[in-house]
């Protein structure tokens, strides 16, 4: 009797222990399957159709695929960073670089123009009031070299002077004081000792005189301004042809009137154009290599001796002026030059060219945030070869994506945090 109680409780406890096992296989396997990734079908021409099985499509027809899902795991990214504007924070795992600073001698490409060197020019005047008798010269451009006649003037204050100058030598040669103020008159009316020597000899009063160059140059008109090479052709501008001068015989000069003007091309100024972004470094006494365009297998050395202190009109480039010798004619006035600026070194700061992107006016770089990156504005100077200056807008202990269009679908999307 007690064998058949033991044998009933026992066959109690075993049915009791296989249906608690049943019920635990019962719930892994749910939960199995509820942690199971839910299969997604969709068509390949239609992907806004999604179902939960396989089938067709209800537009096309055709039989719809299976869509894999993969889990993506990010580390590190909390919600509110997900959450941000995408046109002014990335989530990304992309590479980083700081500001490298370097000392750095930075050579500095211009281009610029030949042009006359305004310390050699000179001006021919008058010296007596008179008429132009006689013109030896003729057209703009005219080579003149120094002791070339120029024009010969009749005055009747020059024919007076030698008059009075003649009647003392005949009647009181004894006063050398007032024959000495006399000859100085007419050697201040413009006589060379020569024409003053010849008219004591032959006791004839001369009624012309002829004025002679004491430079050499390309021959102008006075008053015109500097005849520099533009591309619009003006009247006043002496580049323009070859026009014949307005000054003709027959024409009244004053004493002390400017009559023309001789530009000397032996001495002559390379202009250059710097740049807003290379002024800063680019100084009076840097050396300088000069290519002229017209001949390219030639290099002249110079170095910078005058920046100009302003903008010249419709210019956004300052002016840099190199003085050089043109004694042999090899460069051409108004043609245009290749110039290297070697500039001293400076101590600056650089980021890789491709972590810069360039919004126009504004210049912007990805700046590493916990979380992500995001837009911040620089100002950037010179770019040498693959880098690029930043002038403000980094510290030294700042990290910025080392490529920054990689981060940007569209330049004109990305918004800058004031």
């Amino acid at each position: 009797m007690a064998l058949l109680k033991y044998n009933f409780l026992t066959g109690i406890l075993l049915v009791f222990f296989s249906a608690f096992l049943f019920s635990c296989n019962a719930g892994k396997k749910k939960a199995a399957e509820q942690t199971k990734p839910k299969e997604v079908w969709t068509c390949s021409m239609h992907p806004e159709v999604i179902r939960d099985g396989p089938g067709s499509c209800p537009i096309c027809g055709m039989d719809l695929i299976k869509k894999e899902e993969k889990a993506v795991a990010l580390k590190g990214i909390e919600l509110s960073d997900l959450l941000q504007p995408s046109d002014q924070f990335v989530v990304s795992s992309i590479p980083v670089v700081t500001l490298q600073n370097e000392k750095k001698s930075l050579p500095v490409e211009v281009l610029g123009s030949v042009n006359y060197d305004s310390r050699h020019i000179n001006m021919i005047s008058a010296r007596v009031s008179g008429r132009i008798e006689k013109l030896y010269v003729r057209y703009r451009y005219q080579h003149i070299h120094k002791g070339d006649r120029i024009m010969d003037i009749y005055s009747p204050e020059l024919a007076t002077a030698q008059q009075e100058l003649l009647f003392l030598i005949k009647n009181d040669p004894e006063n050398e004081r007032l024959i000495r103020t006399a000859t100085q008159k007419l050697l201040l009316l413009g006589m060379s000792e020569d024409q003053l020597n010849k008219v004591i000899s032959s006791n004839k009063p001369s009624a012309t005189i002829t004025m002679y160059s004491n430079y050499s140059g390309h021959l102008h008109e006075a008053g015109n301004s500097m005849p520099v090479i533009t591309r619009t052709v003006e009247k006043t501008d002496a580049s323009a042809s070859m026009e014949e001068l307005p000054v003709k015989e027959g024409t009244y000069v004053q004493q002390g009137q400017n009559i023309f003007q001789l530009f000397n091309t032996d001495n002559v100024w390379v202009l250059l154009n710097i740049f807003p972004e290379s002024q800063a470094i680019v100084k009076v006494g840097d050396p300088v290599k000069i290519i002229p365009e017209t001949n390219p297998t030639m290099s002249l050395n110079g170095k910078i001796d005058f920046i100009e202190p302003v903008y010249r009109p419709d210019s956004k480039t300052l002016t840099a002026r190199v003085y050089l010798k043109n004694s042999m004619g090899t460069m051409s006035i108004g043609s245009q030059v290749r110039a290297r600026i070697f500039t001293a070194k400076v101590l600056t700061s650089w980021l890789p060219k491709d972590a810069v992107l360039f919004l126009g006016v504004d210049k912007v770089v990805f700046l590493k945030t916990s979380g992500g990156f995001l837009a911040h504005k620089v100002v950037t100077g010179l770019i040498y070869k693959d880098q690029i200056q930043i002038v403000s807008g980094l510290n030294e202990t700042d990290s910025v994506a080392a490529n920054g269009q990689f981060l940007a679908d569209s330049e004109s999307f990305i918004k800058i945090k004031k």
